[in-house]
């Protein structure tokens, strides 16, 4: 919900402030009443509202757009806009106000409303898809410049990787393989969003997600996280068996510590992640598979974790990772089968 909250604030408030703008631009002297711009203000937040609703929507049942080509999508979505804006700005002008529809609503002021409106959504438009290419909060630090110079920052990371993906690429090939890391990449984004995590970086078959971490207040949300990926991923079987004839499973490797984080790149900015938590999470990741246990951490997460669990924690001793001098304290941890 929080997610959601913050966007709707700041675009109902910038809906508001155009609504009013709009009055000022396009209307007779005669018409600047208090109650006309209080209208315009409501419609204009309104109609911007409506329209974050609509790109909302598109993402999240718009599948068949995201399969055509760019220019194809982009100008669907023009038309789509145009036509919810059209009919919001009817049945708003009508709601509103109290002398309904005349011939002067559609003379002057349709056609503008609609202009104005689709102007608008080219920036509120490239915004999210910026979003969601490099990350909400990627693309703030990049904007202010966060990381120009290397910074250093305490961090939870996850690693989790594909079971088989080379096996499957043998078996079906590798465009299947694509197409179904492809599907999993794109069920697994949900609970990774819903439980504060942000997607670092996709590294062929692997993601990375990373989270703030804060060792004044236990959280559970990085296992809740990887828990709701198994679930999402139960929930979607069938339609894998269908599509697929396998149902995807991983392994994952989390571990928290200091990262020094640093904007890389020129003609493609990036924001990189470097030192030994990055090392010893994508190590952990590895041991999975020799351990027999689809989910490690390291003792320093443990200690990130709320004394009451409802989750089975198995000590596996202190290991030394392969290409690690220094030993660290491993556990699995897997949710308790419930009675």
């Amino acid at each position: 919900m929080r997610r959601y909250l913050t966007p709707v604030i700041v675009l109902a408030v910038v809906g508001l402030l155009v609504g009013g703008l709009f009055r000022y631009a396009f209307d007779r002297p005669n018409e600047a009443s208090v109650a006309n711009y209080v209208r315009s203000a409501i419609e204009g937040a309104a109609i911007t509202l409506i329209v974050w609703a609509t790109h909302l929507y598109l993402a999240a049942r718009g599948g068949w757009l995201r399969q055509r080509p760019l220019i194809v999508e982009l100008l669907a979505r023009s038309v789509i806009l145009a036509v919810t804006v059209a009919v919001a700005a009817i049945v708003l002008e009508v709601a509103l106000n109290e002398h309904g529809i005349d011939t002067k609503f559609f003379r002057e002021t349709f056609l503008k409303i609609i202009g104005v409106s689709l102007l608008l959504s080219i920036p509120i438009t490239a915004i999210y898809e910026l979003v969601r290419m490099i990350g909400g909060r990627t693309l703030l630090n990049v904007v202010l410049g966060r990381y120009r110079q290397p910074a250093r920052e305490d961090r939870v990371l996850l690693f989790l990787d594909l079971v088989g993906s080379t096996s499957m690429a043998e078996a079906m090939g590798e465009l299947r393989v694509q197409e179904l890391l492809t599907r999993f990449f794109s069920d697994i984004d949900a609970p990774i969003v819903a439980h504060g995590g942000e997607v670092h970086a996709y590294v062929g078959d692997e993601v990375i997600v990373t989270w703030p971490a804060n060792a004044g207040e236990p959280s559970r949300r990085y296992l809740d996280c990887v828990f709701a990926i198994e679930d999402r991923l139960a929930k979607r079987a069938d339609h894998y068996r269908k599509a697929f004839g396998v149902v995807p499973a991983f392994r994952a490797g989390m571990h928290a510590g200091p990262v020094v984080i640093a904007e890389c790149g020129d003609s493609r900015r990036q924001i990189a992640y470097f030192g030994d938590t990055v090392n010893v999470t994508a190590r952990l990741q590895a041991h999975c598979k020799e351990a027999g246990r689809p989910l490690l951490v390291s003792g320093e997460l443990l200690r990130l974790l709320p004394s009451q669990q409802d989750f089975v924690v198995e000590p596996l001793g202190s290991t030394q990772l392969r290409g690690r001098a220094a030993a660290i304290d491993i556990f699995s941890i897997a949710r308790r089968a419930s009675s």
